[in-house]
């Protein structure tokens, strides 16, 4: 058996920690990263860095490399990726499941302000506060690059590259975060808004504790649906257990949660 995870993500990592663990010595675990990140943390099994050439150049590595099933781990927010994965896995007739960790659900004395995307989120900023805290990532800061009377703390794992905020300060760190290190970062810069992306998780959840605690708005992007038809499981090991399945996972089961 080959397995093909597109990865780059924590429970990428976790799901290619239990495929080299559970499969067969002679099954094969490929992890595909995008590349983005300069020193990205690399998972066991066999790696392959960089992109297929749209949903043709993966379909064709689909074949070449006979994978019998394709795994999707990568962000919430790799959209193009997730519908060249379907497109991909179709017209190789591989077998194809999406990961995704749920979303982050809004609690008691959260001020949130979903939006569709980061221009809408850009739009929303004004009529919320002056000095933002954004934690977006590095892409996409062009959406925000005309905001001049507004100041920004940027956080992310690479620097970024322009266009972006006039008035930025740059931030280069790699969560897990803590709620007390989150506390002190809107303290010390006096943030009055936060903008994230729903990208669910543990491992930069803390920040909207801290937003809520500070009574500060919270701009939330939506994420990308998941292409539809595509099978979905919620953790690593649901994915494991779908990948065991009658079949080897061929039988387009529906694993919950």
């Amino acid at each position: 058996m080959h397995v093909l995870v597109l990865g780059g993500t924590t429970e990428a990592r976790r799901l290619a920690e239990l495929l080299v663990a559970a499969l067969p010595e002679d099954a094969r675990v490929t992890s595909s990263l995008a590349g983005r990140v300069a020193s990205p943390r690399l998972p066991p099994g066999e790696v392959r860095v960089g992109g297929f050439g749209g949903a043709d150049g993966l379909a064709a590595w689909l074949r070449t490399h006979q994978v019998d099933a394709l795994i999707d781990a990568t962000h919430p927010f790799a959209g193009t990726i997730s519908l060249n994965a379907a497109a991909a896995a179709s017209a190789a007739h591989v077998p194809l499941l999406a990961l995704r960790r749920p979303g982050w659900v809004p609690g008691r004395g959260d001020d949130w302000h979903p939006v569709g995307s980061l221009e809408e989120a850009a739009r929303t900023l004004p009529a919320l506060g002056r000095r933002v805290f954004l934690t977006t990532g590095r892409m996409g800061l062009a959406a925000f690059a005309g905001l001049d009377a507004l100041w920004f703390l940027m956080r992310s794992v690479d620097a970024p590259e322009p266009p972006y905020p006039a008035r930025m300060e740059v931030l280069l760190d790699r969560g897990p975060f803590t709620a007390e290190g989150e506390r002190e970062l809107i303290r010390r810069h006096r943030v009055d808004v936060l903008v994230t992306k729903d990208s669910g998780g543990a491992a930069t959840a803390p920040k909207l504790a801290a937003a809520r605690e500070a009574g500060i708005p919270v701009v939330v992007v939506r994420r990308p649906p998941v292409p539809e038809g595509v099978a979905v499981a919620g953790t690593p090991e649901r994915a494991l257990d779908w990948l065991r399945g009658p079949g080897g996972g061929r039988t387009g089961a529906q694993p919950s949660g």
